[in-house]
């Protein structure tokens, strides 16, 4: 019973998740289009997210009696503002596309982030360099490279606006990283998985399949086969990163616990026991025979 409670609740979580998703980027395509000003729109909503945050911060701390994590000045300008500005400049120039490319050129061209998330995590030392990326670089532009070409429904502008929106999207994620791992900063809970409850990155795929559906069934969208197959070469690439990430993820977990282990002495005299006791059965079977 309390299984089958926890999946359902997954299940409406993850239903949630999508409607807000998808419905978040098709308000924005009808925003943009009944309010032609997105920036001023972009400002309005960082704003509201601010009050927001501030309000569920005093909550918490009002809750818990506990002062919440605070950054000097100092920290603010030299750490987190770069992170905010890229933020700040990759949502309004996502919103600013909204007035030139239809959803399913800006779903395809945002998904491009990853490939520069790939890049600056390389450039920082986050990623070391290896074939399997250099696949995943040249599977996601090939991708999107047959997806823009010879587009009937192709602007240069938007597409520019949307492509320079991923390429900050890069700085903004690994920026945010690298200020999330500041143990000093107390922040790490703020990325916590026990926070969050997601670690399946394959459901963002399914999310931007979902997005192209729509678009074409409820916005008029022409996507030749050629898109298509540009589409598919592209989440190829992307899911061949996620395989890649969960592998190394699981590596870097075993990888932790042994060095846990072996720096336990209780556990390390268990293990020395153990294989001891194991000699001696070798011995003895060999002496029968």
């Amino acid at each position: 019973m309390g299984a089958g409670a926890a999946a359902l609740g997954r299940a409406a979580l993850v239903l949630l998740y999508y409607g807000f998703s998808i419905g978040i980027t098709f308000y924005n395509k009808w925003l943009v289009k009944s309010f032609p000003f997105p920036l001023l729109a972009t400002l309005l909503h960082l704003l509201l997210i601010f009050a927001l945050s501030a309000l569920f911060r005093a909550l918490a701390r009002c809750r818990s009696g506990r002062p919440r994590a605070t950054l000097s000045w100092a920290d603010c300008l030299r750490r987190a503002a770069p992170a905010a500005l890229s933020t700040s400049l990759d949502i309004g120039l996502s919103n600013w596309s909204f007035l030139y490319v239809t959803v399913s050129l800006y779903t395809m061209t945002k998904s491009s982030a990853i490939l520069f998330i790939l890049l600056f995590s390389l450039l920082f030392k986050l990623e070391e360099m290896r074939l399997a990326l250099v696949l995943v670089v040249l599977l996601i532009a090939g991708g999107l490279f047959m997806f823009t070409y010879k587009s009937t429904q192709f602007n240069t502008q938007g597409f520019m606006l949307v492509l320079c929106a991923s390429f900050l999207g890069g700085v903004r994620w690994t920026l945010t990283q690298i200020l999330m791992q500041k143990a000093e900063l107390g922040l790490p809970l703020s990325v916590s998985e026990k926070l969050f409850h997601f670690h399946e990155a394959g459901m963002l795929l399914c999310l931007e399949i979902c997005i192209l559906f729509l678009a074409t069934r409820l916005l008029g969208d022409h996507l030749s086969l050629l898109n298509w197959l540009g589409f598919a070469v592209c989440l190829s690439g992307i899911s061949l990163h996620v395989i890649l990430k969960a592998i190394n993820t699981k590596g870097e977990k075993t990888l932790n616990l042994n060095e846990e282990a072996s720096s336990d002495p209780d556990l390390e005299l268990l293990l020395h026991h153990t294989e001891h006791g194991e000699e001696e059965e070798d011995v003895e079977t060999i002496q029968q025979h």
